[in-house]
């Protein structure tokens, strides 16, 4: 065969093959091409909280480790306020659904629309990748505060109303609504200063400018034997706090296990939600972001997508039940 007959047919093979390959990536629909090559460039995470709080150290942690597995850095980007729910609820209604812009969602985020009108729908604008973990919330004073237990500190607080001062990332929060629910109970009043996030309202509380901390955030002070605890909201005992009864065992009905979990808006393409679900739970499991959560005596709560949807729709309508209980809701104007 003379030798140009026999390069054109490689090259004709050459052309026909790539036709081929052409025609195979064609056929993929758009979604799974890009979810192929998901991410490819830097994804950013909210933190809807101040910087150096719990969530923050938490959640910073956890991105350093799952950007390992993405090959692609997890940038933080803090953006507090109320409570915790507006800038999740921002990204669900501006953010490209392509998985680059995430959020830390807290259960704050099923409360707020029967407090207050917001633009966002909790059970319909967010595409839920993952569970993480719960805040184990506790009642803290700072150590030289004069209450041995928390007998004697709803005792003061029945005794002189208002006088004491509680801080919390905001007003109807769980730590608050507790906190309301044994007002009911004891008759006690204490007077509410809401703060942005953990950071914020630990300093207040080791400094003297608050009296009581009924919230998470308290671990790394506690070990530090700048505040003590008088008691916990968690169902149980704390294993590394096993002396710190809960307000359960102290004849308070009152259980609270706040989730954090991670978003993106709707729309995302489940390849995508896939390759991040994968990800961040591969993350979850090194024994590095353990020992983050252990400083706040957490650990990891791992809820898949769908139970992040069904735990959103029950805490939705609790959210709903607890806003009207206690009068939360703000007027509409």
């Amino acid at each position: 065969m003379p030798s140009g007959t026999h390069d054109a047919q490689l090259a004709r093979r050459r052309l026909l093959g790539a036709a081929a390959s052409a025609s195979l990536l064609s056929a993929l629909p758009v979604g799974s091409a890009r979810a192929q090559a998901f991410p490819s460039r830097p994804i950013t995470l909210i933190v809807p909280f101040p910087a150096g709080g719990v969530t923050d150290v938490q959640f910073r942690a956890l991105a350093q480790i799952a950007a390992k597995e993405f090959g692609q850095p997890v940038v933080i980007s803090n953006r507090p306020g109320a409570t915790g729910t507006l800038a999740p609820g921002q990204m669900a209604g501006t953010a490209a659904p392509d998985g680059y812009t995430l959020s830390v969602v807290s259960s704050g985020q099923f409360r707020m629309p029967h407090v207050s009108k917001v633009p966002w729908d909790p059970l319909r604008d967010f595409t839920w990748i993952l569970g993480v973990t719960a805040y184990s919330f506790g009642v803290a004073v700072r150590t030289e505060a004069p209450w041995k237990t928390f007998a004697d500190l709803v005792a003061d607080a029945k005794a002189n109303p208002g006088k004491l001062t509680m801080g919390t990332s905001g007003r109807g929060n769980v730590g608050h609504v507790a906190m309301e629910k044994v007002s009911r109970s004891t008759g006690m009043k204490m007077t509410l200063v809401p703060f942005k996030g953990a950071a914020e309202f630990m300093a207040a509380l080791v400094g003297g400018h608050i009296d009581v901390v009924p919230d998470g955030g308290w671990g790394t002070m506690a070990r530090a034997g700048k505040v003590r605890l008088l008691a916990m909201m968690t169902p149980n005992r704390l294993p590394s706090w096993p002396d710190v009864p809960t307000l359960k065992e102290l004849g308070h009905d009152i259980e609270v296990l706040p989730m954090l979990m991670i978003a993106g808006p709707k729309g995302m393409d489940p390849a995508v939600v896939k390759r991040l679900h994968d990800g961040f739970r591969k993350a979850m499991a090194d024994p590095a972001f353990q020992k983050v959560l252990d400083a706040d005596n957490q650990t990891v709560i791992y809820m898949d997508a769908e139970a992040c949807r069904r735990y959103g729709a029950e805490r939705f309508e609790e959210e709903r039940k607890i806003v009207a209980e206690f009068g939360l809701a703000q007027p509409q104007q």
